[in-house]
């Protein structure tokens, strides 16, 4: 991985940019308010964000209660896909989730993702469970896909 891309959480400083990321990403992008209450009024949400030097590139939106984190939403920017990125974005957020005391990790993701799938497969996810028209745009099922992160291969116990 390029030595110019660092981790750390997001502030409201960064929305502008997560919101490009957004729209370049979804059918249905959340908006500036969804993004401004998660980070000042949601007690729950931890969000991630990756940059290169000083640009937001990607993101990974966290609700954490207990020992349960979901991921809300996770985007990388078109031009740097497929540079395992978005590998590299998951494990900071899973390495959080796991600070924060969470012991699992779930998530929603279209059941035509298959790239998305196989990465989330990698890191030590499994299938969950089927909702039925869970996405809006087009009614989509949504496969649920979940991990202890305590044994995957990529995170060991402390």
């Amino acid at each position: 991985m390029n030595d110019s891309i660092s981790f750390r959480l997001m502030t409201v400083a960064d929305i502008d940019q997560i919101l490009i990321i957004e729209h370049l990403s979804f059918t249905v992008p959340w908006s500036r308010e969804a993004f401004y209450n998660e980070l000042t009024n949601n007690p729950y949400a931890s969000y991630v964000v990756m940059l290169e030097q000083n640009n937001v590139i990607g993101y990974c939106g966290l609700w954490v209660v207990l020992e349960e984190a979901h991921v809300t939403n996770i985007a990388v920017l078109p031009e740097y896909r497929g540079r395992k990125l978005g590998e590299a974005l998951l494990n900071q957020a899973m390495e959080l989730v796991k600070a924060l005391g969470a012991q699992r990790l779930s998530l929603e993701v279209r059941v035509t993702n298959v790239v998305a799938q196989s990465l989330y497969r990698k890191l030590g996810f499994q299938d969950g469970g089927i909702r039925k028209n869970y996405y809006t745009d087009n009614g989509e099922d949504a496969l649920v896909m979940w991990v202890n992160i305590y044994e995957t291969a990529n995170h060991t116990r402390n």
